[in-house]
């Protein structure tokens, strides 16, 4: 969209269906973060331009060490306000600065063949000491996510 006239017109189309407004990121480097646990966080270099089987970057350069931390942080702190014990979330980076772009999945692709097998290897690694950690705790799960109690207006 282009002007507010575009914008306003689409929005008047939508009735009661919810709608996301976000701006462009003209990104010149791109994260998906598996986060496991509200503790553990994989970064992983990739490309949502490239077809699928190409999107997870293979033989990255370095990440510079306080993006790193940043997107480490960031993707930790959205985990536990939402939280996901399981979920990928994805940064848009623009000079310099990390954009959350996709943060609810909980249900993350891990397939081997499109992850590739370094990350394949983690995610399993992490989801199985999440289990067994949780299998062995006396401590009773959630119930419903934390965002539920604002959407019933118990917040």
């Amino acid at each position: 969209m282009d002007n507010p006239q575009e914008l306003f017109a689409a929005y008047d189309q939508t009735g009661d269906l919810c709608m996301t407004l976000q701006k462009a990121v003209n990104f010149t480097d791109y994260f998906r973060c598996y986060v496991i646990g509200q503790e553990k966080v994989w970064v992983m270099r990739y490309d949502p331009k490239q077809p699928h089987e190409n999107r997870y970057v293979k033989n990255p350069p370095p990440i510079e060490p306080a993006l790193y931390a940043r997107v480490v942080g960031d993707a930790l702190k959205l985990c536990r306000a939402l939280g996901y014990d399981m979920n990928t979330v994805e940064f848009a980076v623009e000079d310099g600065v990390p954009y959350a772009i996709d943060f609810l999945n909980p249900a993350p692709d891990a397939d081997v063949h499109s992850v590739g097998p370094e990350n394949f290897e983690w995610i399993v690694n992490a989801m199985a000491e999440l289990a067994i950690k949780k299998a062995l705790s006396e401590r009773n799960p959630a119930r419903d996510f934390h965002w539920a109690c604002f959407l019933g207006g118990r917040g």
